[in-house]
This record gives C-alpha cells, structure tokens and sequence, in this order.
C-alpha cells in the first residue's frame, strides 16, 4: 500500500497538510504516515530532567496526532500510523522514507508569511532533485473546499 508522509508540527500550515495527505489516501486507497521529530535541542538538560521533558514533548505530540487520527477515522475512514522520531528534522524525515519503502509520497505544508514557506520545504525542495519521492507542497491557505477539488 503506498502510503502518504506527512510532518505534525506545531505550524498552521501543518493542518492543510494533514488533511490534503488524508483526502488523497482515501481518494486512492492509500495510508498515511504522520511523522513528528523532537528537536535534540530539547534536551540539553540533566538526565533526569531531558527525560521528563522527552516524555512531555511525546505526550504533546500524541494529543496532537489524536486529533488529526479522529478526524481521518471519521472523515476520510483512514486510519493513520504515527512515528516520533528525536534529531534533526529533515535527517529524520529522509531516514523515515528510506526506512518504510511503501512511502509513496512526502506531503509539506507551505507558510503563507512573509518568510517563505517555512525551513522544511525550503530544505527539502533544495535537495529534492536527489529525494527517494514526491513532495507536495499543500499551500496553508486553500480552503476545505480548495483542498477537496484537488484532490
């Protein structure tokens, strides 16, 4: 089964990616993947204290994945897969693909601020030429409707 990757984050425009991933998978009996990382950063602490702050930052993370599973199971009647992963972001994301080979399709959220479109798909889209698959980079500001015509 091909299935779609997708990146939960804590950015707006995580949420179109989340739902463009769900909407394309049950469009073509896909699955999807959603893949949190856990900066290192995080963690620069004493041991007991880095590991308490881990296990925070994975509790946050698996609320925040409940709420996308639920709408995917309800909606789209696909049932997500979660992995959370510590390190570097785009290493993780590059390291998940060449892991789990019926990753079909790498789905990225675009910012709409002044900025860009945020540090993953600036990396990502740079080296992309050299990628194991597609990305798709769902604009953050299409609307439900938008995100259900194109898909």
């Amino acid at each position: 089964m091909r299935k779609f990757l997708v990146v939960l984050d804590e950015s707006r425009e995580c949420l179109n990616a989340m739902r463009f991933a769900a909407m394309r998978a049950a469009s073509t009996g896909g699955g999807v993947k959603i893949l949190s990382v856990i900066p290192p950063e995080e963690f620069n602490h004493w041991i007991g204290v880095g590991d308490i702050m881990r296990e925070e930052a994975r509790e946050r993370i698996e609320v925040h994945f409940e709420v996308f599973a639920k709408w995917m199971r309800d909606r789209q009647k696909v049932d997500p897969v979660l992995v959370i992963r510590e390190g570097e972001a785009v290493n993780e994301i590059l390291a998940e693909i060449r892991e789990d080979r019926e990753i079909g399709v790498l789905v990225l959220g675009a910012g709409t601020d002044r900025k860009g479109p945020g540090p993953l798909v600036s990396q990502l889209t740079r080296n992309s030429g050299v990628l194991p698959v597609p990305i798709t980079i769902v604009p953050g500001d299409l609307s439900k409707d938008q995100l259900e015509a194109v898909t």
